[in-house]
């Protein structure tokens, strides 16, 4: 999906001349050391570069400088080993591009109590250097991430790994393009958005083609291809037994095999790792695209049906940050809702493009009628998702601005097997339950598609947004809709605001 082995992040260490250069020795040794041990760190996906330690205002700048122009470097980590004055720091942090990361760390962890004296304390000043460090920051109104522990424990390497991991999704937005295939689904509002406003913010390319593109990759595709991606079906999958070879409906296995191979050769050529698809603008393909687009989303690609760009973008952009973590991330849809007595639910699916990276066991092939579209019968995966903690992110446009909506939710078991529903899905209990959180979630403006993810946490997205600049909401176990409300109104007059220049 991405080769994090290409991307680096720079660790970058702040002090002064004022301690003489024996003291400017050791800071640089001991930067070294702990870089060392973040990059031998298993939680820490992303190599750490060591640059030297940074004194003046000058120096500051062109590391700066230097790091937006190197395209390998997703964002950097400040660490104030000693006391830096932050005046220093005011044009370089201006400059400054790429995502930051404020490390309030300290080279020793414990206080050698009977050894301590003045030029301990002259070296191992981080608790009040970053302070200083944190107001400019503050001050300039630098959105950044500030991980407060020493660095050889868990967690500290855990939160490090994991801002870098939004790190990832952040540069994948810079470089990505996305292919709308067809247009939006037709009167629908909230899967439209300003491609613009959106390439300014995010850096992602958005441009429309057209099903015949896709077609004419498709009538390029060899019989031994075919063949052999039937074989990765025979597999992976349990088939019907009307798609198992010499069965009734074996063609439409042979058509989805054409359309996935077809549409791989479209994204791979325009170097696309996200794509839309809408049922309104099939053109001459036979099936509206269900296995190829779940095969494709369990490779890395984003996807948004009908049009919907903005969660395909999302989605590549999480499938990056949870590359290698446990749990599937995957195109969703509220779909139905299951109301009782006790506990009501949400039955998320769609009509086909659900990615099996969320699947409980093997997946089954499986083809059926769809009922819209007027096309053949199309094949999809059909399975349950497994239990436990997960949450639906959305994306939106506010016109002035893009807003975040994050719910936390608990996915749990079916009540029963579904025979007669043939798609994927999976139930869950919206937090801090289905009258706040959906309430919540329409006041917000919250879309019907979302990205589902049991691989990553709120933080992430928290980072996410504050690395993007825009609006982020999220309903939890805590909300209340009355502050919930209180929140959206502060936010529009904050955002007016800031729009003005005031």
């Amino acid at each position: 999906m991405t080769d994090f082995t290409q991307k680096e992040v720079w660790f970058i260490t702040g002090s002064q001349h004022l301690y003489g250069e024996e003291t400017l020795k050791q800071v640089a040794a001991n930067s070294k050391e702990i870089v060392q041990g973040f990059n031998d760190s298993k939680l820490v996906p992303v190599k750490l570069v060591h640059k030297d330690t940074v004194t003046t205002p000058d120096e500051i700048t062109k590391v700066m400088l230097e790091a937006n122009n190197r395209r390998e470097c997703i964002g950097v980590v400040t660490w104030m080993h000693t006391f830096s004055p932050a005046k220093m720091w005011i044009k370089g942090l201006g400059l400054l591009k790429k995502p930051i990361c404020h490390l309030h760390t300290q080279f020793n962890a414990e206080i050698p109590w009977n050894k301590i004296d003045m030029d301990f304390m002259n070296l191992n000043q981080s608790a009040h250097g970053d302070r200083e460090f944190g107001f400019m920051m503050t001050r300039m109104r630098k959105k950044r991430k500030v991980i407060v522990g020493h660095w050889k424990t868990d967690s500290t390497q855990r939160k490090l790994g994991n801002w870098q991991r939004v790190a990832l999704g952040w540069d994948e937005l810079q470089h990505l393009k996305v292919a709308r295939i067809g247009d939006n689904m037709r009167q629908v509002a909230v899967t439209e958005g300003d491609k613009v406003a959106a390439q300014m913010k995010f850096g992602m390319e958005v441009n429309a083609y057209d099903s015949s593109d896709v077609v004419a990759e498709i009538r390029q595709v060899t019989s031994e291809q075919v063949q052999d991606l039937l074989k990765t079906y025979e597999n992976d999958y349990e088939l019907s037994e009307a798609l198992k070879e010499g069965g009734d409906q074996r063609d439409s296995l042979v058509e989805a095999a054409k359309i996935e191979l077809g549409l791989r050769a479209f994204l791979d050529k325009g170097g696309f790792k996200a794509f839309t698809d809408t049922f309104e603008n099939l053109g001459e393909l036979k099936q509206l695209p269900g296995l190829a687009v779940q095969r494709l989303m369990a490779d890395g690609y984003g996807f948004g049906a009908e049009g919907d760009w903005k969660t395909a973008a999302l989605l590549r952009a999480m499938k990056v940050m949870a590359q290698g973590l446990e749990g599937g991330t995957s195109f969703m849809e509220d779909y139905t809702n299951h109301f009782t007595e006790n506990t009501d639910y949400v039955l998320g699916s769609h009509m086909l493009e659900i990615c099996p990276s969320i699947a409980e066991g093997k997946p089954s092939c499986e083809v059926h009628p769809l009922g819209i579209g007027g096309k053949e019968d199309p094949v999809r995966l059909v399975f349950n998702s497994p239990k436990g903690a997960a949450l639906n992110a959305s994306l939106v446009d506010m016109g002035n601005r893009f807003r975040l909506i994050v719910n936390e939710v608990e996915a749990v078991a079916p009540e029963a097997d579904l025979p007669n529903l043939p798609v994927a899905r999976v139930l869950w209990e919206p937090k801090p339950n289905m009258d706040v959180a959906v309430t919540s979630w329409i006041l917000a403006g919250g879309a019907h598609h979302t990205v589902y993810t049991q691989a990553l946490s709120t933080e992430f997205l928290e980072d996410f947004a504050d690395i993007a600049g825009i609006e982020l909401l999220v309903i939890d176990e805590q909300t209340k809709v009355r502050d919930f409300k209180d929140k959206i109104n502060a936010n529009e007059a904050y955002y007016h605001l800031f729009q003005h220049g005031m």
